[in-house]
């Protein structure tokens, strides 16, 4: 599967995967900052962006996928980072081809198995009839009725296109999503650790990546640090700044 990705700056390549119901959209602003120094390459990976659609979403597929881009991209191997759901891509990606892999960036994910956290979200998407909404203020005001929070429905609104015949949809497949849900929320297993530099990047005001969290992080990338950010869930968008500079510390290979 060819995946769509938008380059950005020259350098040492760096792969930026995002989360779910995200996209590369979510990553432009980060994305141009990295480029100062590094070629960037931000991916939709397969059932979201503008990246084929598929009955299959496991993470093994969507590492498969990753390897089908850098191959085609004559890229031997890559600094890479994910986010949530593009954290677990990321992590099963260095697990089955660690020599492709040069330093590791999870953001705000541990391995581990995770509560379905976003049925609230995929149903209230689901909900909205698109074939009577005439403009994105109505979407927009069928998804409030579900989700009082207007920063998530402006994040999720991001999924909001219109097709060639001028009629909305989403962009991303909502069905083999909510289908696939358990594959998506299961825990990365391998028997051999990613020996390579590793840096995970916790919200501390939020929930995914705890202190019991370490112990299993630490068997399967025994070369990993945690570092936490005052902020929430999406760290890249509500601390750009310090998130960059935290990320790019690490991968010039400061001491921490």
């Amino acid at each position: 599967m060819v995946l769509h990705y938008q380059e950005y700056g020259n350098g040492q390549p760096l792969v930026i995967l995002h989360g779910l119901l995200g996209s590369l959209d979510n990553w432009h602003t980060v994305s141009r900052t990295f480029a100062e120094t590094l070629r960037v390459l931000a991916v939709d990976q397969r059932n979201h962006g503008r990246s084929p659609h598929s009955d299959v979403l496991t993470y093994d597929a969507m590492a498969d996928d990753l390897t089908e881009l850098l191959d085609h991209l004559k890229i031997p191997s890559a600094h890479l980072l994910g986010h949530s759901m593009g954290g677990k891509t990321a992590m099963q990606f260095a697990l089955n081809h660690p020599s492709r892999v040069d330093r590791l960036i999870i953001v705000d994910m541990a391995p581990r198995e995770y509560l379905r956290l976003h049925d609230e979200l995929l149903d209230a998407l689901a909900s909205v009839n698109l074939t009577t909404v005439a403009s994105r203020q109505q979407v927009d005001d069928e998804l409030s009725k579900r989700i009082p929070d207007f920063a998530v429905r402006q994040f999720l609104m991001k999924n909001l296109a219109r097709d060639s015949a001028g009629a909305f949809t989403w962009k991303a497949n909502l069905q083999a999503i909510r289908r696939n849900y358990a594959e998506i929320a299961r825990e990365i297993a391998s028997e051999q650790p990613f020996p390579g530099p590793t840096l995970f990047v916790k919200g501390d005001r939020a929930d995914y990546v705890l202190d019991s969290d370490v112990p299993l992080i630490k068997r399967l990338f025994p070369n990993a640090q945690v570092v936490g950010v005052n902020a929430g869930h999406w760290i890249h968008a509500e601390a750009p700044t310090v998130f960059a500079e935290i990320v790019l510390s690490f991968l010039r290979g400061d001491p921490h």
